[in-house]
């Protein structure tokens, strides 16, 4: 085969848990591929679990092999194939080869590397820290990765490929392993090139020849938003659910360019292009102070306790306007909204309604408050009062 070519660095990121196999499996699949790919260097992310999972399995020597570790044996079937591996396959044990998902604790300011992933708070920080791995590669252009979803806890898969979307390109690649049966299982099964002879099952009554097994990558396409909002995909700070939010954002607006979203203070009512829906006046209410904080551009409201005080004085503000005078029809709600589980349901049967106008209510629907910001998230241009 030919010298490798190092014009591009092919990285490859794995996520992966208590099952190493899922690495070598895919190494294999990629340098089996119809143009087979070896990449320069390997990148696991994984909990403090995972990390010493793959210390003993890959890099521990092994008497069926002879004492050689699992992966100096994959090196050695690779270069029996053809493969000239100078300069490539880079993985270890070092904190930069296994780099252990970590998280900080709000109270003492101290980080520390995660055990595994059982809450809210672990998921939140292995999205921000597999998007930060995921934002270092793709940033240097000389840079080509492909992403495993395969391996550790289904949630991470999810974000990693989520994070792929917001910050990979189109030159990368997410992928999965498939391994036919019963090798997906089979104990000692690493790929099928490896030596040591036949595999016996969990109930040792029949044994298996590690050839035989079929080992493939399936591709799994993604779409590189990051070419929608350079801007805000290109720079370094930022969490991973902020990003999302702001990608949610503009996707909004953009979708939201031919709607023309009218209300009304003499009767309960909107209309969305041609389309129109009652309301409640209670829903009524909750639409003209959103859409008033939305044409005057105020910042959105952080949470629903704050946004209850806000539609009180937007209400005291609309009986002001009758007083006056300014305003000749139309009253707010009496009892206006007693607390914020009563305002979920507003917003609830609001959101329903709008749905069930078709993709344009949809748009919409999406736009109105959810945990964390109390806001109507179109431009105040598209929204007319009357």
């Amino acid at each position: 085969m030919s010298d490798p070519d190092f014009t591009t660095e092919t990285i490859l990121l794995a996520v992966t848990g208590m099952s190493p196999a899922v690495l070598t499996e895919t190494l294999w699949a990629l340098a089996h591929e119809a143009e087979p790919v070896i990449p320069q260097r390997v990148i696991v992310v994984t909990t403090l679990a995972g990390r010493a999972r793959i210390s003993d399995e890959l890099f521990l020597p092994k008497p069926v092999f002879a004492g050689h570790c699992v992966w100096d044996v994959l090196r050695d079937a690779l270069e029996g194939a053809g493969h000239n591996l100078s300069g490539l396959l880079r993985f270890g044990t070092t904190a930069d080869d296994l780099r252990v998902i970590t998280a900080s604790d709000p109270a003492t300011a101290r980080s520390s590397e995660l055990a595994d992933l059982r809450n809210r708070p672990d998921n939140a920080a292995a999205a921000d820290f597999l998007l930060d791995q995921v934002r270092g590669i793709t940033a240097n252009p000389d840079t080509r990765l492909i992403a495993s979803i395969a391996g550790g806890r289904k949630t991470m898969g999810a974000l990693l490929y989520a994070c792929m979307t917001l910050a990979g390109r189109e030159e990368d690649r997410i992928t999965h392993v498939l391994v036919s049966e019963p090798y997906e299982t089979l104990p000692g099964f690493w790929f099928p090139g490896q030596p040591g002879g036949p595999l016996r099952n969990h109930s040792g009554d029949a044994e298996f020849l590690p050839g035989d097994a079929q080992v493939e990558l399936a591709d799994v396409p993604f779409v590189p938003i990051r070419n929608l909002f350079q801007k805000e995909l290109g720079r370094a700070a930022g969490s991973f659910s902020n990003l999302v939010a702001s990608c949610r954002s503009q996707v909004r607006h953009r979708a939201a360019e031919d709607l023309r979203l009218e209300l009304f203070f003499h009767r309960p009512a909107l209309r969305l292009n041609q389309l129109e829906v009652k309301l409640t006046e209670r829903e009524q209410h909750l639409c003209l102070c959103l859409a008033n904080l939305a044409k005057h551009q105020r910042p959105p409201i952080p949470s629903y306790n704050d946004a209850l005080d806000a539609l009180a004085s937007y209400s005291r503000e609309w009986q002001s306007l009758i007083a006056v005078g300014r305003l000749k029809s139309g009253t707010p709600p009496a009892a206006g909204f007693g607390d914020e589980q009563d305002l979920r349901r507003v917003l609830s049967d609001l959101r329903k309604k709008l749905k069930a106008l078709g993709p344009l209510g949809m748009i919409l629907a999406d736009a109105l408050p959810e945990r964390g910001r109390f806001s109507l998230d179109i431009p105040g241009e598209l929204i007319h009062v009357s």
